[in-house]
């Protein structure tokens, strides 16, 4: 029997190690009550968000009846209401100093809005609007200078100060449905048209640099805010695929769990996560470097969800959907709210190390990744098991009846992609 003689060591040190990671555990299962609260006013599904870059209390959200709120988180409630659009409002992006924000709407108009609320008795008026040739779908801002992009028809660049565009970029002829200024690289785009393509752009060329088309539309991407090569794209085949601009041939990982289309996608501010928003009506957090979510949110009254946010702080996610309702919710589910005592802090830590040390023990893995799911999401996963199955059976058979190599050996990550244009 090996033994280890140091006194300092006892003997059922592991054992007891094991049970303190057992209990704490399943206290974090018992106490992951992530569901904070919910900002009720619009009178249309909410359909797009945006976060304040300067002050983490403050977002806005534009609805499909063309109404735009701006709610102070602290307080939970609306400060503000502007009736922005006729139809519904397509896109927003705040300035990068806060003072002012943009939207677009299916009235083929671009709008600059003033953060602050007018004085007692002035006429709630924007600062300019642009009246444009086609409907615009999206809109972003750079993250440094007075320069924005929207895209429909194409994508355009242009400056604060002027009404028509600096450039027009287009690679196809389809319609652009996102456009995304990278974070860290400012001077590059991304985009996603809706024949099947990521367009990537560069700013100072003027020119677009490459696209990858997919087997199924990508609604959205967004850029990961640590790593400036790095994107993630929301899939219509419910897949989200995060792509190394460099390597476009193969995405460098798929995350597959949600059962319906995803139409939103944000990263936290670490670049460690991000949230996805899909047509399931649930949100799913993943860690970028897994296949798999380590979260799942949803509720009785959440219908499809269409944008999601991942607020400045790391420490909360906003969601938006169909039934006219933003959901504040937190990133991590069983955290404490609220100022910790050095003591409750110092116990927190021993345990996430203690389970991070036993994470692979089946029964403490089994409690950790054990997730109460709605019945249509529960039976969908189990269908789609069964046919990735079927489909895995299929083309074993068929290699094993044909002529050797006549059958090629496709990685999963290769089987989305149709081909890389540069």
């Amino acid at each position: 029997v090996p033994r280890n003689y140091d006194p300092a060591l006892h003997p059922f040190e592991v054992a007891r190690e094991y049970t303190r990671a057992l209990n704490a555990t399943k206290l974090e299962r018992v106490f992951a009550k992530p569901f904070l609260s919910s900002l009720d006013g619009h009178r249309d599904g909410v359909n797009c968000m945006a976060k304040h870059p300067k002050s983490l209390s403050t977002v806005l959200s534009g609805a499909c009846d063309g109404e735009v709120k701006i709610w102070n988180l602290t307080r939970r409630q609306c400060i503000r209401t502007i009736q922005a659009h006729e139809g519904f409002v397509r896109g927003m992006c705040v300035r990068f100093c806060g003072t002012s924000f943009f939207t677009v709407g299916d009235d083929k108009t671009v709008k600059q809005w003033k953060m602050e609320s007018p004085e007692y008795g002035e006429e709630e008026e924007p600062i300019h609007t642009i009246l444009g040739k086609t409907v615009y779908t999206g809109i972003d801002h750079h993250w440094k200078e007075p320069v924005f992009a929207t895209c429909g028809h194409q994508v355009d660049i242009w400056d604060e100060q002027r009404t028509s565009p600096k450039c027009s970029l287009t690679w196809g002829f389809d319609s652009i449905s996102s456009v995304k200024f990278n974070p860290i690289e400012t001077y590059l785009l991304g985009s996603c048209a809706s024949d099947r393509n990521i367009v990537l752009y560069d700013m100072r060329k003027s020119t677009p640099l490459k696209k990858v088309i997919l087997n199924m539309r990508t609604n959205t991407l967004c850029w990961n805010p640590m790593e400036a090569f790095n994107f993630t794209a929301a899939n219509e085949d419910y897949n989200l695929y995060t792509f190394d601009m460099r390597y476009l041939e193969s995405p460098v990982m798929v995350h597959m769990d949600h059962v319906s289309a995803v139409l939103d996608v944000d990263y936290s501010p670490t670049g460690k996560e991000f949230v996805s928003a899909s047509f399931d009506k649930s949100i799913r957090i993943f860690p970028v470097d897994k296949g798999h979510s380590r979260e799942v949110y949803h509720t009785k009254r959440m219908q499809h969800v269409i944008t999601v946010k991942w607020t400045s702080d790391n420490k909360y996610i906003l969601c938006g959907s169909d039934e006219m309702n933003i959901r504040l919710w937190k990133a991590n589910a069983s955290e404490k709210l609220g100022v910790l005592a050095p003591r409750e802090k110092a116990a927190m830590n021993y345990n996430q190390k203690l389970k991070e040390k036993f994470q692979f023990h089946p029964q403490i893995r089994r409690i950790a990744q054990h997730r109460h799911l709605p019945k249509s999401i529960y039976c969908q996963i189990k269908e789609q098991r069964i046919m990735r199955e079927a489909r895995r059976r299929k083309e074993l058979n068929r290699r094993k009846h044909s002529k050797p190599g006549s059958v090629p050996l496709v990685p999963e990550r290769r089987k989305h992609i149709v081909a890389v244009v540069k």
